[in-house]
């Protein structure tokens, strides 16, 4: 496992360090992840596996503390180690009361790093404030600050009102490394003089504090308060008790939400930014999640897809500057990372070239395509520019850090299909995963929501200013849009993609807008058979007349199955101009030059019945299932105990068990149903499900002549195998496609059929569709004989053609006890020289094991444990590349990169450079550090 792409799951803590120009995010999980520059990520996991809290970087120093819910701290380290640097937690330290404290009396509410690097300051619920000292986590019990010591200077009016309670906050003063500030959350704010450990002012405030912030020249600072207001103190010498200057609800004069956090930036133009989380009015905006940015007259209110975790502001940190000048704020919500440039005039957002949310419409399938070609490459990207023009142009403001990985020796897709009918274009050739272009194929389809809607028109005079940001969007306009299936060819440019209710769109690339119809087409898999009455969902409605296309992929030809049910297997074929589709039903064939059906086959057996109930027909969960029968099976018991008879309690039992095991399975249309090692009866549900289909040019009548074919494999272990007659280019356009079945092959287990493979001639697999036009693969060995290798969930058999006797197997199940879910073939190249590569399988197995297995002996080479066994999303979700590589969901908005090649790696390496400064103020490098330890 190489890296993590997309968005930590369940953030919950972030911080940023503006000397190492780093970011960290923290989740609930206890994963840490540190952010630079495009391709420098470190990546810690504490062993407690509970939720980081805050994360504070130590100042000057590549070094971080967390602190998790079991009240824990944890020093982390940048180290360098072989050239690269890397995450180490160092220390670990959990604050201990006096025998027989509360354990409020030590529960960790705030944090201050002191900027002497020598100290941690701990806020605690009790109100006291404790001092540890760095790196060692020892507890300087003589320099304690008591909430009993706080309370000595304060007026005795306002101690009897009011306790300290919890430490809300804790600021070192910016001038001062003396003082430092203290807010408690009855509103009690002090300055603390370290030196003389005596309070020096105490500003009583009169609502309940939720955050402090300090100017930087430390004349004055902000408080923010539950009630959505925020309060300016000054901070003068011969004033000890201020009032304050003045007193805002910005969002008032209603009963507003409180302001969690506020920043207050200075600029050259005397104007500064005021920046705060949440203060909108609760009856209107009470559910909203925002960041109002104020700066003279300009005011918007950032309105956030899901929660804010936190945010912090980029600005000048130059201790000699005179002004903040803020240039960028970063906002870490619950499902997305938002970057605003505060420089450039509106505010526009920053397209981020990492911490891509996959999942801002659940994502559904996904493709990969190796090596992508220059051209194509290009066409892409410029399609994508011209989506993106509404982002900024600053570069990326978190840059720390250097990536030293090598450049990716090619350019990679993967494309991911999402549950709202878009498919998005991802670069995965290297570390970061960044989006290129998004295509959507709503706009074939009448759907209720209209594309012009724009959430982002405000009225002149609406107030509060609101602007939505983020792409995070989980509703779908209509869940039958979900994409099932993608194929691109690289070299024609040709893309074909499917989905839920029987949509198969095959679309070609244009550089520029366009305006036209979409050629429409029925496929009938029934084929008006008797008895036979779809349950499921209506196809989608089209759009009459002309459609008009953004530049980028646009659909041309529309084939629509029928019934309308889930599209579960796609093939494509340029060089032909073929595209072949599959659902539970049966399989055809389209002509997308002449735009016409080739053939349909309809695989439904009679006792198919569950294949006529689609996937969205049924709204019970699979949860509901299990509640309901376990729901039955307390009932029987409680019958059977009335009845006061044993035998009839295991009859209904029995019955129950097997009512829930019916339901399961409904709710399992797409997972293939778990089952014992044996033959299975042709009864069985969902045999006519076609799981695989392959294009070949092949011996499949005699051995003397070779032609075009398909195949297909279905769920209940049959394979199809049809002769194509396509006519030669000149009369391409004159003469039908023809096919003709040529053979069916019954496998004796029944097994669902999931690869298909045909051998040539050196028991190499067949080259893909005008990769020898390309010159970028030898042409297939048409003399010697041809191999078939059929995998189905048990065993993987080896045929010889055209005559199909069989000539080899392994029974994986039999030897095993595991199931085939994904198969592919990969080409692994060896890393000392360039002249050798081999093709074997890579196969995923329901154990989350992956094996890779040789051609054309199915001999077994090696086995990894890779994905946990219970995580059959995880192992469902599983891409493999061509080159020995995979991709598989972690969460719904990560992949897991996995390397199954020595060749092909594409991992993190980094390193963090910075001068370390010393208690002594001695500056010196890291390695002259190294050479001084090595010396003495």
């Amino acid at each position: 496992q190489t890296v993590e792409h997309g968005f930590p799951h369940q953030p919950s803590a972030l911080g940023y360090s503006p000397f190492l120009r780093l970011m960290a995010i923290g989740t609930r999980s206890g994963a840490i992840k540190l952010y630079g520059a495009p391709g420098v990520e470190f990546m810690g996991l504490h062993e407690e596996n509970n939720t980081v809290m805050q994360i504070h970087f130590i100042p000057d120093q590549c070094q971080l503390v967390t602190l998790l819910d079991d009240n824990s701290l944890h020093l982390w380290s940048l180290k360098q180690h072989s050239g690269a640097s890397e995450l180490r937690e160092e220390h670990r330290f959990t604050l201990k009361g006096p025998p027989g404290s509360p354990p409020s009396a030590t529960q960790i509410t705030a944090v201050l790093p002191h900027s002497s690097r020598e100290v941690l300051y701990l806020g605690t619920e009790s109100g006291n404030i404790f001092v540890v000292e760095l790196p060692s986590f020892r507890v300087l019990e003589d320099r304690t600050i008591t909430s009993e010591a706080v309370l000595q200077r304060v007026p005795e009016d306002y101690c009897n009102r009011r306790s300290c309670e919890l430490v809300e906050a804790l600021r070192e003063h910016p001038k001062n490394p003396d003082q430092i500030l203290i807010g408690y959350s009855r509103g009690l704010i002090v300055l603390w003089d370290l030196q003389n450990s005596k309070v020096t002012h105490q500003f009583l405030g009169s609502q309940q504090l939720e955050n402090l912030y300090w100017q930087r020249d430390g004349s004055k600072f902000i408080s923010c308060h539950y009630d959505g207001s925020y309060t300016q103190w000054p901070v003068s010498s011969d004033n000890r008790q201020p009032e304050p200057l003045e007193n805002v609800v910005p969002y008032g004069p209603f009963p507003c939400k409180a302001i969690s956090k506020i920043y207050w930036q200075t600029t050259k133009n005397g104007l500064p930014y005021i920046i705060f989380q949440g203060g909108m009015p609760r009856a209107s905006y009470g559910d909203r999640h925002s960041i109002s940015v104020v700066h003279g007259s300009q005011q918007t209110a950032f309105d956030f897809t899901s929660r804010v975790i936190d945010f912090f502001i980029i600005f000048s940190s130059e201790p000699t500057a005179e002004f903040d000048d803020p240039s960028a704020m970063v906002v870490l919500a619950e499902e997305e990372l938002v970057v605003i440039d505060l420089k450039t005039a509106g505010w526009p957002a920053v397209h981020p070239p990492y911490l891509a949310s996959l999942h801002c419409s659940a994502i559904t399938c996904s493709h990969h395509v190796s090596n992508i070609p220059l051209k194509l490459w290009e066409r892409i990207i410029s399609a994508g520019s011209k989506q993106n023009i509404h982002y900024s142009n600053m570069p990326w403001p978190i840059d720390g850090g250097t990536n030293i990985a090598p450049d990716p020796p090619q350019r990679d897709l993967l494309l991911t299909g999402h549950e709202d009918g878009t498919v998005r274009f991802w670069d995965a050739s290297g570390v970061c995963l960044h989006l290129l272009y998004k295509l959507s194929t709503v706009r074939v389809f009448l759907t209720d929501a209209d594309p012009n809607d724009n959430m982002n028109t405000l009225g002149e005079d609406e107030w509060p200013p609101l602007r939505k940001v983020g792409t995070f969007d989980p509703y779908s306009d209509d869940p039958r849009l979900g994409i099932q299936k993608i194929y691109l060819c690289k070299y024609s440019g040709y893309l074909a993609v499917a989905g839920t209710a029987g949509q198969v769109l095959v679309m070609e690339l244009n550089d520029e807008d366009a305006e036209h119809v979409v050629d429409h087409a029925e496929a009938d898999l029934l084929q008006d058979q008797e008895g036979y009455r779809w349950k499921g969902h209506e196809k989608l409605k089209t759009r009459d007349g002309p459609v008009r296309f953004e530049a980028g992929f646009q659909p041309f030809v529309l084939v629509q199955c029928q019934p309308p049910a889930v599209v579960t297997s796609l093939a494509l074929h340029s060089e032909w101009k073929l595209v072949a589709f599959g659902t539970s039903h049966g399989f055809g064939l389209f002509d997308h030059q002449q735009k016409r059906l080739v053939f349909v086959k309809c695989t439904l057996h009679p006792s198919d019945q569950l294949a006529l109930e689609g996937p969205l027909s049924r709204v019970k969960s699979l949860k509901k299932s299990l509640r309901q029968s376990f729901r039955r099976i307390r009932r029987s018991r409680v019958s059977s105990r009335k009845r006061r008879g044993g035998s009839g309690n295991a009859v209904e039992v029995q019955e129950a068990n097997a009512k829930f095991d019916q339901d399961a399975l409904q709710e399992m249309e797409l997972a293939p149903v778990q089952r014992k090692i044996e033959a299975r009866s042709a009864e069985d549900s969902f045999t006519g499900f076609v799981r695989t289909l392959y294009f070949a040019d092949t011996f499949l009548r005699d051995s003397s002549r070779h032609c075009p074919s398909l195949w297909a494999g279905t769920n209940g272990g049959t394979v199809y195998a049809f002769c194509l007659r396509v006519p030669p280019a000149e009369r391409r356009m004159d003469e039908p496609v023809r096919a003709e079945q040529a053979k069916e092959i019954q496998l004796m287990h029944r097994a669902p059929v999931v690869g298909i493979l045909v051998l040539d001639g050196r028991s190499t697999p067949l080259p893909e569709p005008l990769e020898v036009a390309h010159d970028l693969s030898k042409s297939p060995d048409m003399q010697g004989s041809h191999q078939l290798l059929v995998v189905s969930e048990e065993q993987f058999k080896v045929f010889t053609l055209p005559k199909v006797s069989s000539k080899l197997k392994l029974k994986l199940t039999a030897l095993e006890g595991c199931r085939v879910r994904k198969v592919t073939v990969a080409n692994f190249g060896s890393c000392k020289t360039d002249d050798y590569s081999e093709n074997d399988l890579a196969v995923l197995t329901n154990l989350g094991d992956i094996q890779i297995i040789s051609l054309p002996f199915l001999k077994l080479q090696i086995r990894y444990p890779c994905i946990r066994k219970e995580d059959v999303s995880g192992i469902a979700s599983c891409v493999f590349t061509k080159y020995g590589q995979g991709f598989y969901l972690i969460s719904p908005s990560e992949f897991e990169r996995f390397s199954l090649s020595t060749k092909w790696l594409v991992e993190p390496r980094c390193v963090v450079d910075t001068l370390e400064v010393t208690s002594n103020n001695h500056v010196h490098t890291k390695s002259g550090m190294e050479n001084a330890a090595r010396k003495s």
